[in-house]
């Protein structure tokens, strides 16, 4: 279910773009499925296992991807039940979106029926309008690693994307980096698909004052200042008082 890109041609890190294309993505899923390790992943080529649940942040990442300069910005969310208007405004604030299970956690994998529906709901009532396309969305089934404790099983995965017609990755963040980046690499594809086909007024949407609320990192410069991996605790010395 994951595909190779050639993502060491493809993909790698750059300076400042100062005309990059801008995509906006939210990762969502429950807690310890492995958003942030994800998010991570992608961006340092690091795994790092262990964060605080709690942490909201908003990474800003510049790539080559494909000869396209892209500036993204990615919204790892907390996993945790939080105001209607706040979830709603983070739906409404993306341009892709990743949904995230652990094969280990079946109710994890219960809850990406929900969170699809959610994110169709929002866009099709206010924000994607003039869009009659769904949003881009990928699945992700993490954690494939976990042999001996999965129990989501790959013909469940399989199931699932059939019937909300959806891309599925199943992947191990754990394990490799090439199989996360290609999530990412996919999303973007569809994105700019969808970008490229819309009106321009859909193109870019104003940022309520709630997320410019969340903290943001620009991985770019913060590896090159600091020469750390985004642990919890390098988080914290990154992060505004």
């Amino acid at each position: 279910m994951t595909t190779n890109f050639g993502l060491s041609r493809t993909l790698r890190r750059t300076g400042s773009f100062p005309s990059a294309r801008t995509v906006r993505i939210v990762i969502l899923g429950q807690g310890a499925v492995g958003k942030t390790a994800l998010a991570v992943r992608f961006i340092t080529k690091r795994f790092i296992g262990d964060y605080d649940p709690t942490l909201e942040t908003i990474y800003r990442h510049e790539v080559t991807m494909g000869g396209d300069a892209v500036n993204f910005e990615i919204l790892d969310t907390a996993g945790q039940e939080e105001d209607a208007l706040l979830i709603e405004e983070k739906i409404k604030w993306a341009d892709g979106f990743v949904i995230v299970y652990s094969v280990t956690d079946r109710c994890s994998f219960d809850e990406v029926m929900r969170l699809c529906f959610l994110v169709n709901h929002i866009h099709t009532a206010g924000s994607r309008r003039n869009c009659p396309e769904p949003p881009p969305m990928i699945i992700v089934a993490n954690k494939k690693d976990l042999e001996f404790d999965r129990m989501v099983s790959v013909q469940d995965g399989e199931s699932l994307r059939r019937s909300l017609k959806l891309p599925l990755h199943e992947v191990s963040v754990r394990d490799g980096w090439e199989e996360t980046a290609g999530v990412f690499q996919a999303l973007y594809a569809d994105i700019v698909q969808q970008m490229d086909s819309s009106p321009p007024s859909f193109r870019r949407r104003a940022v309520s004052r709630l997320m410019e609320k969340i903290p943001r990192i620009h991985s770019n410069s913060a590896l090159g200042s600091t020469g750390r991996s985004f642990s919890f605790s390098s988080f914290r010395d990154l992060l505004p008082d």
